[in-house]
């Protein structure tokens, strides 16, 4: 073996021209995107909400990340009922984050840093505030107004009981009944709704719904928004017949039910997205599209298929403990499903729905079959106590499965402070809490907000630089010692081997291919890019033997030449 350096200087900077890639039309399929949650970014105006302009503030760090693109969580107007989730105006920015100016002055500065950007659009549903369900109630049964949404009369013998028993995701039922217009303010229909009842469900089968997201995507594609983010793809067309079957009868949401299910994954959704696709290809370079498709894997290659979306997000990484065999089986399956497809993969950790990858790693593994690993709602349920948590071990890891997923082909998406090692914050007061999920199911789930709380910029101050005033969740104060300050030019920090992976990434990446390495170690993954670009990560408990090749990255000082416990080397 050869020499080994932690971080080293870059090889051929114009082999990595950012203008270049972003003529690419190709420019998503191995991509490094780094998602915002806006509210929780940093606060330009110091009201205690993130803000568009606080993007635009943030470019420069951006750029020095070395990502390709961004991708905004909601943006729109919202009474945050799930997060901004729930959407009043499809064509607006939300008044509390900016305004359309300050949207067009981000996509420009963005641009001129040669980063894409993204835009999360929410089509299954709207919020109860959009002017469309508005209208919808103040309407009569049967108007065309109602023909937007799914209305339906109750059962029982005066409408008293929803049309079905269904659950919705955020617990209760999955409808809601009005009152209908009128002097007498009598109980009338009920309304579908699958997440929370301010986020009434769309008719997709309505064709005035199709033509007014065909508005909404030519709206922001035509503002330099380069892609799209599908929320819950897989829930816009259904098939609700007269008499609705009961949830005993429903397939589970997720297995290979074929399209049966009466809400979740039916193959009529397709033809939207292939209508999509012909608007995207109108654009050049052709505007990109990831779904969010929480499916069976072998119902997911429709869902990216050159034809329709072009990318789904594989979330079977982020579900699975750190263990060597787990990672190797799902990272085989999953190039050879984008390989079918002709799609490109996608490869996650973190984002704004699940606990962060530091804490995870940092709890008892579970080693469950087929990738079911560790998710930290136990724990969250339990108390979410930081004490609870080998934040160090769980860092540790983390660091080493980041730096193993930026070097497969495919898309590598992050999450704002991932790049911080920010560690979940469980602890949070239940008065100061957010999320509709913790308030509809008291005792089951905790809710999202513990990832959601806003960066820490500066190692002092009342909001850790995330702002002037105090941040709209509470951060702890251990949040100090993983602020942007404490890491900047830090040899040795997260976000200094953010930066330097995320450099050689650009640089080594060349065409989609992959080759196992066979090694004797059971704990060891091994595999070599195009290049002569391999990454080696040890899974287990004691040091391993590199081979030969210069190290130029690796997520932990090696020990005597060797590679250390829960750590990932890239050799060339």
């Amino acid at each position: 073996m050869s020499s080994t350096v932690t971080l080293a200087t870059h090889f051929d900077p114009k082999r990595s021209e950012r203008s270049e890639r972003m003529a690419d039309p190709n420019w998503w399929r191995q991509a490094a995107v780094y998602q915002i949650y806006p509210r929780s970014f940093y606060d330009a105006n110091g009201d205690g909400l993130g803000d568009i302009k606080g993007i635009t503030a943030k470019v420069p760090y951006l750029k020095s990340l070395g990502i390709d693109a961004v991708w905004l969580s909601p943006f729109y107007p919202s009474a945050l009922a799930d997060g901004g989730y729930d959407v009043d105006d499809y064509r607006n920015v939300d008044p509390k984050l900016g305004t359309l100016a300050d949207f067009d002055e981000m996509a420009a500065a963005l641009h001129a840093a040669g980063i894409k950007l993204i835009a999360d659009i929410v089509p299954n549903h709207s919020s109860d505030r959009h002017a469309w369900f508005k209208e919808a109630l103040a309407s009569p049964k049967g108007s065309a107004a109602r023909e937007r949404y799914i209305f339906r009369d109750g059962r029982g013998e005066n409408g008293e009981l929803p049309p079905a028993d269904w659950d919705s995701v955020f617990g209760g039922p999955a409808w809601e009944r009005i009152t209908e217009p009128g002097p007498e303010q009598k109980p009338g229909q009920w309304y579908m709704h699958i997440f929370t009842k301010e986020q009434p469900d769309f008719n997709w089968d309505n064709p005035e719904v199709r033509e007014d997201f065909l508005k909404t995507l030519r709206f922001w594609s035509d503002r330099g928004v380069d892609g799209f983010r599908i929320d819950v793809a897989h829930a816009l067309t259904k098939d609700l017949p007269e008499v609705l079957p009961s949830k005993s009868e429903l397939p589970k949401e997720g297995d290979n039910a074929l399209g049966a299910h009466p809400f979740w994954d039916r193959d009529e959704v397709h033809e939207i997205y292939a209508e999509w696709r012909k608007l995207f290809n109108e654009y050049n370079p052709p505007r990109t599209a990831v779904a969010e498709a929480w499916v069976h894997a072998d119902r997911r290659a429709r869902y990216a298929s050159p034809d329709g979306l072009g990318q789904a997000f594989n979330f079977d990484l982020l579900k699975a403990d750190f263990d060597a065999a787990q990672f190797r089986s799902i990272i085989t399956k999953n190039l050879a499903e984008a390989a079918a497809s002709g799609a490109s993969s996608t490869w996650v950790f973190s984002n704004h729905d699940v606990v962060r990858h530091a804490t995870r790693y940092g709890l008892p593994q579970i080693g469950g079959l087929d990738g079911a690993g560790q998710d930290g709602k136990a724990w969250l349920l339990d108390g979410g106590l930081a004490s609870d948590v080998d934040a160090e071990l769980g860092l540790r890891r983390a660091r080493a499965a980041s730096l193993l997923m930026f070097a497969l082909p495919g898309s590598a998406y992050l999450y704002q402070g991932e790049e911080l090692g920010l560690q979940e914050v469980g602890d949070i007061a239940d008065g100061q809490r957010q999320d509709p999920a913790f308030f509809r199911n008291p005792g089951v789930d905790v809710g999202r907000d513990g990832c959601r709380v806003p960066l820490p910029w500066t190692s002092e101050g009342t909001s850790f630089g995330f702002g002037e005033g105090h941040a709209h969740l509470p951060q702890p104060e251990w949040f100090a010692g993983y602020a942007v300050d404490a890491q900047d030019n830090v040899p040795g920090s997260t976000l200094e081997l953010y930066r330097k992976a995320l450099e050689l990434r650009s640089e080594l990446r060349a065409a989609e291919d992959l080759e196992w390495i066979p090694s004797s170690n059971e704990s060891v993954l091994h595999f070599a890019r195009p290049n002569g670009w391999q990454s080696v990560t040890n899974f287990g408990s004691e040091p391993v033997a590199l081979p030969e090749g210069t190290v130029v990255v690796s997520s932990a000082p090696l020990d005597g030449g060797k590679l250390p416990a829960n750590t990932t080397a890239w050799l060339v």
